[in-house]
């Protein structure tokens, strides 16, 4: 028999909801302070619905929208857990920030001069990679 949206959720069944292993759960506990799921005695952990919104909003940020885990505790700590959760409902997620700075979208809006000394600098480091493989290579 299907547990009814208002149940409380085991790791087991929360990780397959979510579509992530038990170990990221966990893992996802120790980086962010707001993923507190009760505890039984033994130390079972119980998902509460709202843990799962949450949940499933840190899973869209980290996952669909390229957040860094520091972004998502970042977007928690200056909008709290609501803003994670509607993340997780698909609503439309706004970076306090015009572009999360730890997200892959970061320097996409540089200016022409800034993009033309970073370009030149990832030149100038391919080419000492290029040197020191020549260097490396086996003889």
């Amino acid at each position: 028999m299907a547990k009814g949206p208002d149940a409380f959720r085991t790791i087991s069944e929360a990780a397959d909801e979510l579509g992530v292993p038990q170990h990221v759960l966990r893992f996802w506990e120790t980086k962010f302070s707001f993923i507190r799921p009760m505890k039984r005695a033994g130390g079972r952990r119980f998902y509460r619905p709202q843990d799962i919104a949450v949940l499933n909003g840190v899973r869209a940020l980290l996952y669909e929208h390229g957040y860094t885990i520091k972004g998502v505790q970042r977007l928690h700590r200056e909008h709290g857990v609501k803003r994670l959760a509607a993340a997780g409902r698909g609503e439309a997620i706004e970076p306090a920030d015009p572009v999360d700075a730890d997200s892959p979208a970061a320097g996409r809006d540089l200016d022409p001069a800034a993009r033309i000394r970073l370009e030149a600098s990832l030149d100038e480091l391919q080419a000492a990679k290029a040197r020191l493989d020549e260097l490396l290579k086996p003889r």
